[in-house]
């Protein structure tokens, strides 16, 4: 079995708690004596799992940056569903997607999969020729994220959306010209929310593929986010909508 290779004490503790079993190699730091070291250390020892201590420079070699934190391990890939149909099929709740168009950079695919996770995201989705894979760099940023979120890259982007929209779903993208905020649009129905990369957005026929066209407003000189922080605002919008759904239901 292909491993894969797991750094920083958030991305490998949350894959210690999650699934021990997995973990095939731990490697610290043997200059580090600090108490978030001991810290660690002490829950690899209660899991039952061995640490191997080396040189701060072997694990900078592994994990190919020098911003490992001191730990740095091997771990089997867990089992993920590996369609939007399987994650559909599967899913009770009423299901939100979150989908990537032109996302390259680890750093903010990281940050999206940590929010995408705390907002109950059931998928994200990208396309296979302009979105960054599950690098260690991500998983990374991500936090443990990255093993819980279901991650799918798709060859078709435009063909995908219209796969969703036959189920039901409704598609929404993000657009800076758009006329609908994203305040006015319902949420709470089973939806995919779509972004693009920052600066050129969604392309044609991804934009052509949606149902409907948002943007959030902005109130400043700067007239676009981050598009990480961008999910975050639109991903909390459909939890406060469904959260006030639920609320309003349990009143009756």
């Amino acid at each position: 079995m292909k491993l894969k290779l797991l750094y920083g004490f958030h991305a490998v503790s949350a894959r210690l708690r999650a699934a021990p079993a997995s973990m095939r190699e731990i490697l610290v730091d043997a200059s580090r004596h600090d108490a978030r070291m001991q810290q660690f250390l002490a829950r690899v020892h209660d899991a039952g799992l061995a640490v191997n201590m080396v040189e701060g420079a072997r694990l900078d070699a592994m994990a190919g940056t020098h911003r490992h934190q001191g730990v740095v391990a091997r771990v089997e890939s867990l089992d993920k569903m590996s369609t939007l149909d399987a994650v559909l099929d599967a899913t009770a709740d009423i299901p939100l997607l979150l989908g990537l168009d032109g996302v390259t950079d680890p750093h903010n695919l990281g940050a999206i999969l940590r929010t995408a996770d705390c907002a109950g995201v059931h998928a994200v989705f990208a396309p296979k020729d302009r979105a960054v894979g599950l690098t260690p760099s991500v998983a990374k940023v991500a936090s443990g994220a990255a093993d819980t979120v279901q991650y799918i890259m798709v060859t078709n982007m435009a063909r995908t959306l219209a796969a969703l929209r036959e189920r039901g779903m409704w598609v929404v993208g993000t657009a800076g010209g758009a006329t609908d905020t994203l305040y006015e649009t319902n949420l709470v129905e089973p939806t995919a929310l779509v972004l693009g990369a920052e600066g050129s957005g969604m392309r044609r026929l991804v934009r052509e593929g949606c149902d409907q066209l948002v943007h959030i407003p902005m109130q400043g000189r700067v007239d676009s986010l981050n598009v990480s922080v961008a999910a975050g605002v639109c991903l909390y919008e459909a939890v406060r909508q469904r959260c006030c759904l639920t609320a309003a239901s349990h009143k009756l």
